[in-house]
């Protein structure tokens, strides 16, 4: 483990974002030997996909890569499968990763209904105790004056993080879950059993009740 703790040590310092890969995922990582992972979206600065890879080498674990754009040429390393595919092709990818997988990573489309339909179908390959991560939840970078300052990833960023809190409302017993905002934020949800996932349910939130004004005017 010495060499991939050294990698980290600079690995980490390179950006916020490799530095919240580090700080939220690698914990939950290190947990893991001769295992699969997952991860959907490479992209040319292949951030997740070099950690990943690097881990891999010291624990014999096999990644298995999800993008549209071919990326196969990034690496060449027989720990690593690269599947050129949109990760809604479902029936293209289920061909071609193991039945059950130890860590999944989210990382492309982050519209709240793309997140919901590839973590519901994905979600039953993720063996129990173990973790499935969603990037780009936190919207406050890309708020108006901030210093991202984009509106599509602001309010897609927003709906997320809501869809997965009603996603959890209703899971609350299947598993857990975790937000760092770091960087652009990332989730964590710790599976906990073998049952199938539950419909989100609405949050009804008693913000606007007449009882919460009254609190408010009384305060």
């Amino acid at each position: 483990m010495e060499k991939f703790t050294n990698f980290l040590k600079e690995f980490r310092t390179r950006s916020r974002h490799h530095s919240k890969l580090t700080n939220f995922i690698v914990p939950e990582l290190i947990k893991f030997e001769n295992s699969n992972i997952l991860e959907f979206g490479v992209s040319e600065k292949c951030m997740s996909t070099e950690l990943f890879l690097n881990y891999c080498e010291i624990k014999k674990c096999k990644l298995f890569s999800v993008d549209n754009v071919d990326y196969s040429k990034k690496f060449s390393n027989d720990k690593w499968k690269f599947i050129k595919s949109r990760d809604d092709d479902f029936k293209n990818i289920s061909s071609q990763i193991p039945e059950k997988i130890d860590l999944i990573l989210l990382d492309t489309i982050h519209e709240a209904e793309h997140v919901k339909k590839i973590f519901y179908y994905y979600y039953d390959f993720l063996k129990k105790n173990c973790c499935f991560f969603i990037d780009d939840i936190s919207w406050l970078p890309y708020l108006k004056n901030s210093d991202k300052n984009r509106f599509y990833a602001e309010i897609n960023n927003y709906e997320t993080f809501i869809k997965l809190l009603e996603i959890y409302n209703n899971n609350q017993t299947n598993f857990n879950i975790e937000f760092t905002f770091e960087g652009t934020g990332i989730c964590k949800i710790k599976k906990l059993s073998e049952n199938k996932l539950n419909i989100p349910k609405d949050i009804k939130s008693r913000k606007f009740s007449i009882k919460n004004l009254i609190r408010k005017v009384i305060r």
